[in-house]
């Protein structure tokens, strides 16, 4: 199989598996070609969409790639959010985020610890959101669900990877006393503010 036909396909499986990504490996199996190919297609794939004229590009997340859009257009897909039928997250849920990027994996009795509220409806409107997910559950007793940051939030923040979050001071411990939504929404809050809903 030629080169220009093992990057179509491996671009349509990157499609393919949507939020759930897909490995170098699986794309090694599916494609039944050597990891060197592989590498060398996606580099391929890169340079394609290095182009401004592009509007994807492939992103790692935790060894699985992904096709994404591109974070230097992240206002516009922040503003298709914004529209009428789009609600702004309130105050609450923007809270539960910044505790969840910064202390994941984390248990909702976790999050409720440090915020001092229930937190079930914030965690469910980051669920629903697609900002947040499941990524597997605490070694501890009923085994409670642990929740991470999703591809979605990356790409809605215009970052590549969780590497890319602002730094908290380093006097700061996240706790009941700090203001999370502060701290994490710091270059992000002229597109963020609401009201608190939730």
């Amino acid at each position: 199989m030629e080169n220009d036909e093992l990057k179509a396909i491996a671009e349509g499986l990157l499609f393919a598996s949507g939020d759930e990504g897909i490995s170098m490996k699986q794309l090694c199996r599916i494609l039944d070609v050597p990891d060197s190919i592989i590498q060398y297609i996606l580099k391929e794939l890169e340079h394609d969409y290095g182009r401004k004229d592009r509007g994807l590009m492939i992103m790692k997340s935790r060894g699985i790639l992904h096709l994404t859009t591109k974070p230097e257009h992240s206002n516009y897909f922040k503003k298709l959010l914004e529209l009428p039928h789009a609600h702004k997250m309130s105050q609450a849920a923007l809270e539960t985020l910044a505790i969840i990027a910064y202390q994941q994996p984390i248990t909702r009795t976790e999050i409720e610890e440090i915020r001092g509220v229930k937190s079930d409806r914030p965690v469910q409107t980051l669920l629903s959101r697609s900002l947040i997910e499941e990524t597997g559950r605490k070694d501890s007793v009923g085994r409670p669900i642990l929740f991470g940051t999703s591809k979605d939030f990356l790409t809605y923040f215009g970052l590549t990877s969780l590497e890319e979050l602002p730094p908290l001071p380093a006097s700061t411990e996240i706790d009941e006393n700090t203001n999370e939504a502060d701290l994490f929404f710091e270059k992000f809050n002229d597109e963020m503010n609401s009201n608190p809903n939730e």
